[in-house]
């Protein structure tokens, strides 16, 4: 089991790599486009947040024994579940996704996919991924603190994406 959470642990941490190499070229390509980029001294949070959840995950489930929970099928599925959103999210913005908020003033925002149904469901997604992966991995304490540090960053930047969005016409 441990192996296995092991390559758990070197997928993820290459997928948010790979997914702000991602956000990296659509920034670009964007910006090319003449988008509006804001809310840029909050995200070093995001940064910050996100490097700190992977030691806090890696510290607790590195040094003690992991021993089985009947809640790891569970914390599988809904990780697997999430991701599947995950990738929804990204490929229904397709290169407007990013990591930051970059408005294109000619365009409207996307309302396709899960965006038809919900303003920010990337942010929801990452809320549960921030609660269910620590799970995987028996990191209770990084499963109570890191939602809850989520849901405080989002209350700097929902509200700047919304002012930009807003801004835009």
């Amino acid at each position: 089991m441990e192996g296995f959470l092991w390559i758990l642990f070197s997928f993820l941490v290459i997928q948010r790599l790979a997914e702000l190499a991602l956000a990296r070229s659509n920034r670009k390509w964007m910006l090319n486009r003449g988008a509006i980029e804001s809310g840029e001294n909050h995200y070093i949070l995001f940064i910050v947040l996100h490097s700190l959840f992977f030691v806090s995950l890696f510290s607790e489930f590195a040094f003690p024994s992991y021993h089985y929970s009947r809640f790891f099928y569970l914390s599988l599925s809904m990780f697997i579940l999430l991701q599947v959103l995950r990738i929804w999210c990204i490929s229904s913005l397709g290169r407007r996704w990013n990591t930051r908020i970059l408005i294109l003033p000619d365009e409207k925002p996307i309302k396709k996919g899960p965006y038809r149904y919900i303003p920010h469901p990337n942010y929801v997604i990452v809320f549960f991924e921030l609660l269910f992966i620590p799970l995987l991995f028996q990191a209770y304490i990084t499963a109570i603190v890191f939602p809850f540090l989520h849901l405080l960053v989002l209350m700097v930047r929902i509200p700047a994406e919304e002012k930009a969005l807003e801004e835009r016409v």
